[in-house]
């Protein structure tokens, strides 16, 4: 029986989330087939296997809970761990990351595991990286597809004259625009500003998540969301699900995860073609941006029927109400079923 440790947590403004795709991930897994360990990260940064009940994992009460530090042991590929002052070690065939934002998808927690030598599942160390900052990703995309894409400013936390830099924004963008943090993920820090008198809170919003700014265009359109699974060198590409915010300004951390206010079609309302049409742009984004294992692409659908690329995250939500599980599903794909697959494309 393999040995499948699932990480949660993280420093990170996602950490609630993570609980939350975490918990329902182990309570899909294939216990049958998988010995299970539960590896919590604290907001700190430290790292424990958690041994008790993991129904506290989704209301943050796993940290009072039984746990034991953790440590990694780079000759083995073993989890070692102090218990009851005695330390043990744990082999473990790989890793499932149920981690999303900074210090978690990023790249930093998959090297660590690489240097480690056990399996993580999804993308690499630089993809992840790569992916995560959402203006280098723009600068590949624009290279290596014809996927259309927002104008966009980078701004950096750096002295940066916040009048001059709004002048900048409204002779290239105009209002509305967006102001978001480089890296983060969940619509974290993420505004949407109308009149000049919101940009400077939006950017100190922004500056609170990242010293790096991605400042875009408002694109007029649908939102909508392709998932993709790869499985070495086999791609599933799901049909595109289509957002309806349900009146908020845009699909922001709290519709995502807290309220009950958005609602979703899958497959989007637009036409068989269309929809063919935006899964081939998923997927060339997700080769040129060379990813592995799986990764959400999100796109603009345009009132003139054009798909204009917004961003891509390579650890989506698996909560109960997140895309990218509901997507597969649509794919005749069960919760249990992706969750096995995805283990496989590291063992």
């Amino acid at each position: 029986m393999k040995t499948i440790a699932i990480l949660f947590g993280g420093r990170s403004s996602e950490y609630e989330v993570s609980l939350v795709s975490a918990t329902g991930v182990y309570n899909n897994i294939n216990k049958e087939k998988y010995n299970i360990i539960l590896v919590g990260i604290t907001k700190e940064g430290k790292f424990f296997v958690y041994d008790d009940d993991p129904s506290l994992i989704a209301c943050d009460k796993w940290v009072n809970g039984k746990k034991y530090p953790l440590s990694l042991d780079l000759a083995n590929r073993w989890f070692s761990i102090e218990k009851d002052g005695i330390t043990e070690t744990i082999k473990v065939d790989a890793v499932l990351p149920m981690v999303h934002g900074k210090y978690c998808e990023d790249g930093t927690l998959q090297g660590m595991f690489a240097i480690a030598d056990i399996p993580l599942v999804g993308c690499g160390c630089q993809s992840s990286a790569v992916c995560m900052d959402k203006s280098v990703t723009k600068s590949i995309v624009s290279l290596t597809t014809s996927v259309l894409q927002a104008n966009a400013v980078v701004a950096r936390n750096d002295g940066t004259d916040v009048f001059e830099l709004r002048k900048k924004c409204e002779e290239k963008l105009g209002y509305p625009m967006f102001v978001k943090p480089a890296r983060a993920g969940s619509s974290v820090g993420v505004t949407k500003v109308k009149t000049a008198d919101d940009f400077e809170k939006a950017v100190r919003t922004a500056f609170m998540e990242d010293d790096k700014l991605l400042i875009e265009e408002a694109i007029p359109g649908r939102e909508m969301e392709v998932a993709v699974l790869e499985e070495g060198g086999r791609y599933t590409v799901a049909h595109p699900a289509e957002i309806d915010n349900g009146g908020a300004e845009f699909y922001d951390y709290d519709t995502k995860y807290i309220t009950n206010t958005s609602s979703f079609h899958i497959p989007a309302l637009i036409p068989e073609q269309k929809q063919d049409e935006i899964r081939k742009y998923a997927l060339d984004i997700f080769k040129a941006l060379d990813c592995k294992g799986l990764a959400r692409v999100d796109f603009f659908f345009t009132p003139d029927e054009k798909f204009v690329f917004n961003e891509i995250n390579t650890l989506p939500g698996f909560t109960p109400i997140s895309m990218y599980p509901k997507m597969m599903i649509h794919e005749g794909i069960s919760y249990s079923e992706l969750i096995d697959r995805l283990i496989g494309t590291v063992l």
